[in-house]
């Protein structure tokens, strides 16, 4: 698996990163356009790499200042099918399935701090489906909520900016997923109360037995133990770019759940709803971030340890 390198190079560094490359036994298909650059000016300079070095790379470049001075786009070819790409994946320390570019990850945290209408109707929507698995006591609708609701990338975000130290991304993430939230909850209850009054739903459909729901307001030790295990796979998975994993982290904690089951208790308000939903929302969101920054700490000092260790055990070494 190679990545694909587009870097826009002022004129007095061009010598300097194409020897950097050239040095580089893990890069080929290197192209040099002198001049053709406008904005910045400077020259165009392309390659590919196997992912496993990316990340390396990619901190060669920022150290000679491109990424002050200049332009570096990361990007993944579709297909490389000849014999040089097969040559360089395997000459590349770990597995591509295993490697991390961490400018990746961080582009990916900005991205997703970034309040945005979309995020914010889908987290909405979510929360509808929520309410309504509720009223019906339906656990499919559940797992539907669960998968539709986007909580968890700005919680990922949250956990990127506390181990690489942006205090922004953090920040906005921390308002982003407080928000969101309230404003979700505030919405379902509006339309809550709007279906109280007109007798689509009563407080005894909130108050029910719900054998197929009813864990999403009674939070237990359980529901952290989830919540651990859960954000340790989310951020894992995020860094690695394993999206399939992404789907059981969604239906594996009752973030939105929780959000839904409030909004219902306080359109009805019940009190043991509001209170008990409340609790497993927080309990969750705790759960998935202290998880989510320890997992990225120990990924971000030890990653490439475990890999090579991993290279051994299996034989890969060359």
């Amino acid at each position: 698996m190679l990545v694909h390198l587009r870097l826009t190079v002022p004129e007095d560094l061009t010598d300097d990163v194409v020897r950097l490359l050239e040095a580089r036994s893990r890069v080929t298909n290197l192209v040099i356009q002198p001049g053709v650059c406008r904005d910045p000016r400077g020259d165009l300079v392309e390659c590919d790499t196997a992912r496993e070095s990316a990340g390396e790379l990619v901190d060669a470049l920022r150290d000679l200042g491109l990424a002050d001075r200049g332009g570096i786009v990361i990007s993944r070819p579709t297909g490389t099918p000849f014999r040089r790409a097969g040559e360089l994946e395997d000459a590349a320390p770990g597995e591509p399935d295993d490697a991390v570019i961490w400018d990746e990850v961080l582009a990916s945290a900005e991205s997703a701090s970034t309040p945005t209408i979309s995020y914010h109707v889908f987290l909405v929507l979510a929360t509808v489906l929520a309410a309504i698995a509720v009223i019906t006591d339906s656990s499919v609708l559940v797992v539907g909520a669960m998968v539709v609701s986007p909580d968890f990338a700005p919680v990922a975000a949250l956990c990127t900016g506390v181990v690489f130290g942006r205090l922004g991304v953090v920040w906005r993430s921390a308002i982003l997923l407080v928000a969101s939230f309230v404003f979700a909850i505030a919405v379902v209850a509006v339309l809550g109360v709007i279906a109280d009054g007109t007798h689509l739903i009563n407080a005894a459909d909130v108050t029910r037995p719900r054998p197929q729901t009813a864990f999403i307001w009674h939070p237990d030790h359980w529901s952290f133990i989830v919540a651990l295990i859960a954000g340790a796979v989310g951020v894992l998975a995020m860094s690695t770019d394993k999206t399939a994993a992404m789907v059981g982290v969604f239906i594996s904690v009752t973030t939105v759940p929780a959000a839904g089951n409030l909004a219902l208790g306080l359109a009805t308000w019940q009190q043991s709803e509001i209170t008990g939903s409340a609790s497993q929302l927080g309990i969750n969101l705790a759960g998935l971030v202290l998880a989510g920054i320890v997992t990225l700490a120990i990924q971000r000092l030890l990653w490439q340890h475990v890999t090579h260790a991993a290279q051994l055990l299996f034989g890969r070494l060359p």
